[in-house]
């Protein structure tokens, strides 16, 4: 049997921040494209992306859409991944899923390709793309919890709003030209659009991102701490997350406290491992005030990580900030990476 040297791909929610995105770096990594077919809505059905100098129609995404399909690429919303990602399995495709659908079935693969690359080859047709600010925070962790093990992690995340999707800019530049012109701002979409309440996000800070669940965390914060320990394979792993939203457009900012177990470590060690981790670049220079930040982490593919500090109090205690491209790393590059692990791997 001859094998494969190009691959028949479909994108659902081509039309959306993420899918965007996804199609840009198809190209940009020249991608073992056969053929590629663009899914959304039927509300954005007709409208035409460039591919490659190709004009290609969105088509709206239904059942048949996967017939001869390889590998679908899904970020339309979780209702759209329970409806139609099942269907798209059964007609022969490997889904890789955005959304929150499928992250905590045991049955599915939850894999950020530095982290738990290996998981990959155990899917049953769908494989699930963390959460944005998962992501990142384990990439950075992995390094650390494999030479030094790992017992805690408290994080506050700084989350860009394009995390909340195009609404959510467009809300931004919004408020913003109306409160610098003296204007009432008006909100309709933060925290989250389905809530009673909206509140502005123009020069202020939403410590919500998601629904409020009963134990008085927000959906965002569950996804981190259940999805941390499950590509980590650290169940017994204390995790705990605070989530807020700031007026900026791309890149997540994350202050990462971690108590590891092996003690007598220094800044040192921590920068050690991490400068040869894959995927981490380490910025990290208090004397020339060097360190990341959401503007010089926009655009890029990998995780950078600055503010290494030693915790005054605790001996096994460190403190970290990490900061990625919620929309590249956090989202279309990992799903990428992780279509060119099933190929290179022939876990297809």
């Amino acid at each position: 049997m001859t094998e494969k040297t190009a691959y028949n791909l479909a994108v659902v929610g081509a039309t959306g921040a993420v899918g965007q995105k996804i199609i840009e770096m198809l190209e940009d990594k020249d991608f073992p494209v056969q053929t590629l077919k663009l899914l959304s809505s039927e509300r954005s059905a007709g409208k035409t992306i460039t591919f490659k100098n190709t004009e290609i129609t969105v088509e709206a995404a239904v059942p048949e859409s996967f017939d001869g399909v390889d590998i679908a690429l899904f970020s339309a919303g979780g209702s759209v991944s329970k409806q139609l990602a099942p269907e798209a399995v059964k007609r022969g495709a490997v889904v890789v899923d955005n959304t929150s659908a499928f992250r905590m079935d045991e049955k599915v693969p939850l894999v950020v390709p530095e982290v738990n690359e290996g998981d990959i080859q155990h899917h049953q047709g769908i494989i699930a793309n963390p959460n944005c600010s998962t992501i990142q925070m384990v990439a950075a962790l992995k390094p650390i919890q494999a030479a030094f093990g790992l017992n805690r992690v408290i994080v506050s995340t700084y989350q860009a709003v394009s995390g909340a999707g195009n609404q959510a800019n467009l809300e931004l530049e919004t408020q913003s030209r109306d409160y610098l012109e003296g204007n009432e701002m008006k909100a309709e979409l933060l925290p989250v659009k389905g809530d009673e309440k909206h509140y502005p996000i123009a020069f202020n800070a939403l410590p919500q991102i998601d629904v409020f669940q009963e134990n008085g965390y927000t959906f965002e914060e569950m996804k981190m701490i259940n999805e941390t320990k499950k590509i980590m394979h650290a169940e017994d792993l204390s995790v705990a997350a605070t989530c807020v939203r700031l007026p900026f457009f791309t890149s997540h900012a994350e202050s990462v406290y971690v108590e590891v177990e092996k003690a007598g470590l220094q800044v040192a060690d921590l920068w050690d491992v991490l400068k040869d981790a894959e995927g981490i670049i380490l910025e990290d220079d208090p004397a020339t005030q060097t360190y990341p930040t959401p503007q010089s982490a926009a655009n890029k593919e990998e995780v950078f990580v600055g503010r290494v500090r030693k915790d005054l109090n605790d001996d096994n205690g460190f403190h970290l900030w990490v900061v990625s491209d919620n929309l590249i790393k956090g989202a279309a590059w990992n799903t990428i990476q992780i279509a060119e692990r099933l190929i290179q791997n022939k876990w297809l």
